[in-house]
């Protein structure tokens, strides 16, 4: 497997704000389009992009890697997620849309499975690894000793009623939301 580009480098000592527009920038100028964003998030942020740059997206990000069949012609969204080092993100299910996921700067660790109980441990992922995420499969994307940084392709799964980010459901969160 090909590793990602490795465009997006940040000092760990650089703050999440700066950081924020710096990666906004650097994505901009490569000419994605961003449509939504949210750093606020207390493990990190994410940079979704115009639904119609998928492809060059997945060309970019995702070369030599074979994408799951649940990726091969259902409409999507790409996205770029930030973990802070040692902090997680909610453990959680979609309905209405599967994840694939590719890390670009990591290592980073992810809980999967397809029942509420999370497992007793993560699996840990470095950079140009890819971790599969079927609608209905509860997952918790972690942060380690560094910054991660993780390029996902959000698959809708019901293309009369797309996923958004209140198509979620959270089963377990360290932030109590």
């Amino acid at each position: 497997m090909s590793q990602p580009p490795l465009e997006f480098s940040y000092p760990a000592t650089l703050e999440k704000p700066a950081l924020a527009t710096q990666f906004k920038s650097d994505i901009e100028k490569l000419g994605f389009t961003i449509v939504e964003a949210d750093f606020n998030r207390p493990w990190g942020g994410f940079f979704r992009l115009d639904d119609t740059q998928a492809p060059e997206f997945i060309t970019r990000y995702f070369e030599g890697v074979a994408l799951p069949a649940f990726a091969q012609a259902a409409p999507m969204s790409p996205k770029f997620l930030v973990v802070e080092p040692e902090m997680k993100l909610s453990w959680q299910v979609h309905e209405r849309r599967s994840e694939f996921w590719r890390v670009l700067h990591g290592p980073v660790a992810a809980y999967l499975s397809p029942t509420d109980d999370q497992p007793a441990a993560p699996q840990i992922f470095q950079a140009g690894q890819t971790i599969t995420i079927p609608v209905g499969t509860r997952h918790r994307l972690v942060g380690l000793e560094g910054r991660g940084i993780v390029t996902e392709i959000w698959v809708h799964t019901d293309p009369t009623h797309h996923s958004d980010e209140s198509d979620i459901r959270r089963i377990a969160d360290d932030f109590g939301r």
